[in-house]
């Protein structure tokens, strides 16, 4: 074979394979996990090819390309998985006139890849600017106390307000968090001296409170101290009482005992009411003579009688005691009657 015919063939087979290698590229696709691609078929949409080797025919069959904010060119795979867009800080107007700057950070995930292609050109930019105006709605209403202390609640609107606009492109928020919410300088300042003046009245009336709680605290312990006191003085003086009643009974039974067992030795030996008498003249003559004045005492009752009636009655006592066990007493003279200077 010449070199000419060489060469010719050389061509053939080499165009060839280009072509087979061209079909082959276009007919085989390998779409990743958890990733979908769509496939139009001359300018129609036709299939979503699904993870794994997809085949297509070639020259008639190509998938999608989207052009989507912060996509890569000509990008054909759809990605399933949840994502985020973090939002840069945007201009808002409180409800009270005052113009702060929030951030966000946007969570979502594709539930219809059909719908996100073909129902919103441009699906991250769409979300990005409903996220930024739903917020200016959302903080507009509220003053900038309440945007400041009301973070879920405004996350909260602003995932419903974004899940019922998207619903309708494929797309499921699942999630909006405010990330930051920066008030001017001058602003900052003021909440800075209010939050301090504030701290300041609560710590006062938390310390007015204490003190009031400390009164009232010790006011019922004296309370209770002067009831506690007072119980126990009556107390006390009920068991004085009772314990006095006590023993002027038994000094009384003592007595009645003793006035019995004179009258009964009396009885027998001499007069009882004699020697009463003489015992209290007795007592009466000696409280009268401890002072160091002289004094004259004039007996005026028979001495004798009234001494030797003294007498039977120690005797008496004496045999009582005999009878007892005891050892009688030592038998005193009787005292003679005489003139007391």
């Amino acid at each position: 074979m010449d070199p000419l015919s060489t060469a010719v063939a050389f061509l053939f087979f080499g165009f060839i394979a280009i072509v087979l290698l061209v079909i082959a590229i276009k007919t085989i696709r390998i779409v990743p996990q958890a990733t979908v691609m769509l496939v139009e078929r001359l300018g129609r949409f036709d299939k979503v090819a699904s993870s794994g080797l997809n085949i297509l025919i070639p020259f008639m069959d190509r998938p999608r390309a989207v052009y989507w904010t912060n996509s890569r060119p000509g990008m054909t795979s759809i990605d399933l998985r949840e994502q985020y867009i973090d939002l840069p800080p945007q201009p808002v107007i409180t409800r009270d006139n005052v113009t702060i700057h929030v951030d966000s950070v946007v969570y979502w995930q594709i539930t219809d890849a059909v719908k996100a292609v073909y129902e919103m050109n441009d699906l991250v930019g769409g979300i990005v600017q409903l996220t930024i105006t739903g917020m200016r709605a959302v903080m507009g209403d509220m003053d900038l106390d309440h945007t400041l202390s009301q973070r879920d609640q405004i996350n909260a609107k602003l995932r419903i307000i974004l899940d019922e606009a998207t619903d309708k492109w494929g797309v499921k928020v699942t999630r909006v968090d405010v990330k930051n919410i920066n008030p001017p300088e001058d602003v900052r300042i003021t909440m800075e001296k209010q939050m301090t003046a504030e701290r300041n009245r609560r710590a006062l009336v938390l310390q007015a409170e204490g003190d009031r709680q400390a009164a009232i605290t010790r006011a019922e312990g004296e309370k209770q101290a002067a009831v506690t006191r007072a119980e126990g003085e009556k107390q006390s003086a009920i068991l004085s009482a009772e314990g006095a009643a006590e023993a002027r009974q038994r000094n009384a039974q003592g007595e009645a005992q003793a006035i019995a067992l004179v009258a009964e030795a009396m009885h027998e030996h001499g007069n009882p009411a004699q020697y009463l008498i003489t015992t209290r003249y007795i007592e009466s003559l000696r409280d009268m003579t401890r002072t160091n004045n002289s004094k004259v005492i004039f007996m005026p009752v028979e001495t004798s009688a009234m001494l030797s009636s003294v007498g039977v009655i120690k005797e008496v006592l004496g045999q009582m005691g005999t009878k007892s066990g005891e050892d009688p007493p030592a038998p005193q003279p009787p005292p003679r009657p005489r003139e007391l200077q």
